[in-house]
């Protein structure tokens, strides 16, 4: 079994092929083409942290992934990442482990990041007039980086609780050329802005339904477990078009499973991302629509990101 670390994995990948590959996991998902079995989901109140186990495999691959991701949220006080986690790749015809993939979480996270690219290209209004980011942490980053290619606008509005983490993310949005507003009150960043990314462990909403201006497009990628919210259950039941990666995880939990269970939306109303990459669906059909996206991480996605990053390293890094 052959062992990549994070710095060689990093080396390795190219953003377009991943995302290439990750959209082509959510139309096999929503074809019924994948075995995707339960998540486990671990809850560490004492610590503020999480751990959840994911699997999958696509139907026709050589291969099987198990991913285990963990978010321990006060590790940036102790001089620790948020996030860590690996991904082992298996033969599925042999069942032997093919690779480990020590990627400390990353690859979590930009196939998270990665998503919310597709996301946005499928559902962001025609003109992008300022973004918003709810979150200051690793993938209220990497969701900005990824939203680079995509618009040319270079206004971004970021929320935080912490003022230190917000002149961080200050600085390096600024690096990347945008234009930084920072804020802890998330009503300036829905005025602000008009494509909006939440990525926080919120376990309360963060953005109401009144704040949100016509045409806005938001990507909810944060409730990711039980208890986790950032969105006002009536926003999503205002959205005109709701999209999310998987109907049954997002039931379950995640921003729709809070307005499903409160009634305010039915479960016909879900449109899988899957489905609508495949021109299988309806998007947004103009820029007077609210449009939301529940990303609440599938396995597939995993899968596809695992199985690229070990042909990637073995590509370049022959002599390991």
């Amino acid at each position: 079994m052959k062992i990549y670390d994070q710095m060689q994995i990093v080396g390795a990948i190219d953003m377009k092929i991943a995302a290439q590959r990750i959209t082509e996991g959510f139309i096999a998902y929503s074809q019924g083409r994948v075995q995707v079995p339960p998540v486990q989901n671990f809850l560490f109140d004492q610590a503020n942290g999480d751990c959840c186990i994911k699997s999958a495999w696509v139907a026709g691959s050589d291969s099987f992934t198990v991913k285990i991701s963990t978010g321990f949220y006060d590790n940036p006080a102790r001089g620790l990442p948020s996030n860590d986690g690996l991904m082992l790749v298996i033969s599925a015809l042999t069942g032997q482990p093919l690779v480990l993939l020590q990627d400390e979480g990353w690859l979590t996270c930009i196939r998270t990041a990665l998503a919310g690219q597709i996301a946005a290209k499928a559902l962001a209004p025609s003109l992008v007039t300022g973004i918003g980011i709810i979150g200051t942490g690793v993938q209220a980053r990497m969701q900005l980086e990824q939203l680079q290619s995509l618009t040319c606008c270079r206004r971004v509005t970021v929320w935080g609780r912490n003022l230190a983490a917000l002149d961080a993310y200050r600085d390096f949005a600024t690096s990347l050329g945008f234009e930084v507003t920072t804020t802890q009150d998330c009503q300036q960043v829905a005025q602000n802005a008009n494509l909006i990314v939440t990525a926080t462990p919120s376990r309360e909403a963060l953005l109401q339904s009144e704040w949100i201006k016509p045409g806005t497009h938001i990507t909810a990628v944060g409730a990711d477990g039980g208890g986790k919210q950032e969105l006002d259950a009536k926003l999503v039941a205002r959205a005109e078009v709701i999209v999310v990666d998987s109907v049954k995880q997002c039931s379950e939990y995640g921003e729709i499973s809070h307005a499903l269970n409160q009634g305010l939306i039915k479960a016909e109303q879900l449109v899988e991302l899957g489905l609508l990459l495949a021109g299988r669906a309806k998007g947004r059909e103009n820029d007077r629509q609210i449009t939301v996206a529940d990303l609440t991480g599938v396995a597939v996605q995993d899968a596809q990101i695992s199985a690229y990053a070990m042909q990637a390293c073995a590509e370049a890094l022959p002599g390991l």
